[in-house]
C-alpha cells in the first residue's frame, strides 16, 4: 500500500486542496489518513480508482463519431 502526500495527490487530481476537501466532505472523494498530528495522506489505489470511475464515465463529446 502506498500513501500519497498532498504534493502527490494534486499532481495526481489537478484539484485546489479546498475542492478536495470539498469534495471529501459530500462523500465524492477518497477520504484522507490522519498521519500525524500535522500530515495527511491518501491512500493511492482508492485515488486511481476514484480517477478509473470518471475517466469510465465520461461521455464522447455530441457529433463526434466513435
Amino acid at each position: 500500500m502506498r500513501i500519497l502526500s498532498k504534493r502527490q495527490l494534486r499532481e495526481l487530481v489537478l484539484y485546489s486542496p479546498q475542492h478536495i476537501a470539498r469534495l471529501e466532505k459530500a462523500g465524492l472523494f477518497p477520504l484522507r489518513v490522519q498521519l500525524g498530528p500535522n500530515r495527511v495522506g491518501w491512500v493511492e489505489s482508492e485515488v486511481l480508482e476514484w480517477l478509473e470511475h470518471r475517466l469510465a464515465n465520461r461521455e464522447a463529446p455530441t457529433g463526434t463519431p466513435v
